[in-house]
């Protein structure tokens, strides 16, 4: 018997490690293109970093505002130094009208779908206060809004495991609340259905995807991985957005350009979680200081080096996740680059 139920224990185990556990994922279609998508508009202030795809639609590029703009030549898309990706609104040139269409479209489909889905594993679930709680895979519904305050929440799973959460009020993160991902949990399998307003307070981290009826907030210094999808509008304050998927360096190359002196390649991983590497060479005879900046421009560390090849490990326990920029100077070259530190 023992033998027996052992070996039906072990056909689980492995049946979970092959398909996963949780309800089947929300099919997003063309929304997934997109880290923000909207119906009425994006606004940001201060210094924001988006690691994806933006877009608007029915309305036009004049209700995407603080990016600052710059149309490319084909007028399918614009770019902005605050985007690493591109930016689509529905009075760009075709196809980008039908695409962004079709994509808003998926948008309320996915939404849809998310809300509609019966029987849920969990109902009312701590009565929507979730803070200190560790959720595992499956489908949660709750009738009122859905509070985690600043000792956060854990999201507990395998890579293929999937949670939806049904939420008919607000979702609300307090400041300095913290979704953390444990067992590989993905934030590309972990969706928010939000009938309500969805607010960040200021340095939360949120991760998952956001299928939200109305507006999503997030006040200054909140972290997104996962994608911010509103049937109305997206306001940002200084934040950090990046796609669930990205796992490479921030569209900069990771290769040192040839026949050239000094040179600073991207770091590695990019995003990270605490530590990452940077490369970098200063040329024979000349010297340099390498200077990262947090997302206000104040310097975290100021470090000289003499010539050559340098490959420096950096720490950034006890900072704030964010945006940060870094920057080698030497006699001759003074080039600078971006990273995201991720909890």
């Amino acid at each position: 018997m023992k033998k027996v139920t052992f070996l039906l224990a072990s056909v689980f185990f492995m049946t979970t490690l092959i398909y996963g556990v949780g309800p089947p994922v929300v099919n997003l279609g063309a929304a997934g293109n997109y880290t923000i998508l909207t119906s009425t508009g994006v606004s940001t202030t201060g210094t924001t970093s988006i690691v994806g795809n933006i877009g608007v639609s029915p309305v036009a590029a004049t209700y995407i505002t603080g990016f600052g703009l710059t149309m490319h030549s084909s007028g399918t898309y614009s770019t902005s130094s605050l985007v690493t990706g591109r930016i689509y609104a529905a009075d760009y040139t075709p196809p980008t009208p039908g695409n962004l269409t079709t994509a808003v479209n998926n948008l309320v489909t996915a939404y849809t779908d998310a809300a509609g889905r019966p029987n849920p594993d969990y109902t009312e679930l701590y009565a929507g206060d979730l803070t200190g709680q560790t959720l595992v895979p499956g489908l949660y519904k709750w009738s009122t809004g859905v509070l985690i305050s600043a000792a956060g929440l854990t999201i507990a799973g395998g890579p293929d495991d999937v949670w939806i959460f049904q939420i008919a009020q607000n979702l609300t993160l307090a400041n300095g609340a913290i979704i953390t991902l444990s067992g590989g949990a993905r934030p590309q399998n972990i969706f928010w259905q939000i009938a309500g307003h969805a607010a960040l307070g200021t340095t939360a981290q949120f991760k998952g995807v956001a299928l939200c009826q109305t507006l999503i907030s997030l006040n200054t210094g909140a972290v997104v991985n996962g994608r911010l999808l509103a049937q109305t509008a997206v306001t940002l304050d200084q934040n950090t957005v990046v796609h669930p998927t990205f796992t490479t360096a921030l569209s900069e190359d990771l290769n040192p350009p040839v026949n050239v002196g000094s040179y600073l390649e991207s770091n590695y991983p990019n995003p990270f979680y605490t530590n990452t590497n940077i490369r970098f060479k200063i040329i024979r005879g000349e010297h340099g200081t390498l200077s990262i900046y947090n997302a206000k421009g104040q310097s975290v560390l100021h470090q000289r080096f003499e010539s050559g090849n340098h490959d420096f490990a950096w720490s950034a326990s006890g900072l704030p996740s964010g945006y940060y920029r870094y920057r080698l100077r030497t006699n001759t070259q003074d080039i600078m680059k971006s990273m995201i530190q991720l909890k």
